[in-house]
């Protein structure tokens, strides 16, 4: 099976193909399409020319997201089927994404019926009179999305599917590990009626592809999730187009001596193992309040040894593989340090080819990469305190900003830590990794800025203009 590009309202080969394996088996699953630069150029100047031509209304629009939301429900099976196996998320992962995925589409949709400016009281300065001032939104021409292997069809919704309901163009650009899923949903949406002028689907590396995405000067806003690093390159190489990067994180979650133990161990085993922990927002270091921390600490590993781990094709497990060797070799080293230097495992540490055990650290050293980087992979490191605000400063105190979670019954000390947390968002008796799709979600520092969720994406994919109108 070949995948191909999809460029000028057309499917076509690359100029060279790259397998695609399944991430459990190493099974090829077929050969994908690579996009060469001048098919970049291609692409985009075809978007351009579609954006210019053949934008929908905005109802239309809103038919186009919610029958692309149909249609994602109805071919769950086969999209379940591409989502574990390019990707080695089990499959209680892959339903969620799928169940998400549709709602961001429905989202969009009905935000595209919504997109409107504002009034401006012009007649409140001096001597303004017979003046009518008032803003409207329209479309920044063509976006470029970026989207990462750890979520390969919601994350491509939440960037594809507001640039439509803004009335865009969009070139996508998937990760490499899962582009299947990113082809599924570029087939879905041209299915509900999408215009073809309006959408690209680019495969390839960030060499090959995103560098002359990022030089071409006709595309007019970069979305991007992704590494930090990939993050600085981006907003260098856009100079004043506008962008939105969600980054690295390095999320903790605190719990605090009033919690209910029972529920931050529901809570939190999912948010740290998801995904074989390979999400930004992940559990990575859990914070337990003294008088709390043995009964936390006694629960969350009983309940992770219970859980099944490994292939991610059968029903009931509840991590898979991390996306490739090299990856799970990188957080086993990681973990060894950490035990090397004095922490720990009470549960996991220990892997099996590419699949890593769902691993407790304790007594990890505030020095060990576990606790100052991005882990991405299973790991969740237990740190114990007794001031609240000390703990607070110990998450603040890293390059990052994405989430944060904290649990207490205590409205002021919850509110006055949310407060205090330089984050994005702050979740008070749910995890770092709680996400709602409606809402705002993106980071500060080091993580990012800019916003995705329909409504907040759409206002950056478009530009508000100013109209006055004289008529004295």
């Amino acid at each position: 099976m070949r995948t191909q590009l999809f460029i000028s309202g057309s499917w076509m080969d690359g100029e060279s193909v790259a397998a695609v394996a399944d991430k459990f088996t190493g099974r090829v699953l077929g050969e994908v399409a690579q996009a060469g630069a001048a098919q970049v150029q291609q692409a985009v100047a075809a978007l351009a020319a579609g954006q210019r031509r053949d934008v929908p209304p905005p109802y239309e629009r809103y038919e186009i997201l919610t029958r692309a939301a149909r249609l994602v429900t109805e071919r769950r099976a086969a999209l379940a089927d591409t989502m574990v196996s390019e990707s080695g998320f089990t499959l209680d992962d892959v339903a969620g994404e799928i169940d998400r995925t549709a709602q961001t589409l429905r989202l969009c949709g009905e935000e595209a019926t919504r997109i409107a400016g504002e009034m401006v009281p012009l007649d409140g300065a001096p001597g303004v009179r017979d003046r009518l001032g008032f803003t409207i939104r329209r479309p920044v021409g063509v976006v470029c999305a970026i989207t990462p292997f750890n979520s390969p069809l919601n994350t491509p919704a939440h960037k594809v599917g507001p640039a439509i309901a803004a009335g865009n163009a969009v070139v996508l650009k998937p990760a490499t590990y899962t582009p299947l899923s990113a082809a599924a949903l570029v087939e879905i949406l041209l299915d509900a009626g999408l215009p073809p002028s309006l959408i690209a689907l680019l495969h390839g590396s960030g060499a090959s592809v995103g560098a002359p995405l990022l030089a071409d000067p006709r595309v007019g806003f970069y979305t991007f999730t992704g590494s930090t690093e990939v993050g600085h390159r981006i907003r260098a190489g856009a100079g004043v187009r506008p962008t939105q990067l969600e980054l690295g994180g390095l999320s903790s979650t605190i719990v605090c001596a009033d919690a209910d133990p029972q529920a931050v161990v529901d809570r939190c085993m999912p948010a740290a193992f998801r995904k074989a922990g390979q999400v930004c927002t992940s559990v990575q270091r859990l914070y337990l309040h003294e008088d709390i921390r043995a009964e936390v600490t006694d629960r969350l590993v009983s309940a992770v040894e219970r859980q099944r781990y490994g292939d991610p094709h059968q029903p009931g497990t509840l991590t898979g593989p991390l996306i490739s060797g090299k990856d799970a070799d990188r957080v086993m080293s990681w973990v060894d340090e950490a035990l090397a230097a004095g922490a720990s495992a009470l549960a996991g540490g220990r892997r099996d080819g590419r699949v890593v055990a769902p691993t407790v650290l304790a007594g990890v050293s505030a020095s060990s990469r576990v606790m100052c980087q991005e882990v991405f992979g299973p790991v969740v490191s237990l740190r114990s305190f007794t001031d609240l605000d000390r703990a607070v400063d110990e998450v603040n105190d890293t390059p990052y900003g994405l989430s944060a979670g904290i649990f207490t019954n205590d409205l002021r000390a919850g509110i006055r830590a949310a407060e205090r947390l330089r984050m994005g968002s702050v979740h008070i008796n749910q995890t770092s990794s709680s996400r709602v799709d409606l809402m705002p979600y993106g980071g500060v520092k080091e993580s990012g800025f800019g916003r995705e969720g329909p409504r907040y994406a759409i206002q950056e994919m478009t530009e508000e203009r100013l109209v006055t109108v004289d008529y004295g």
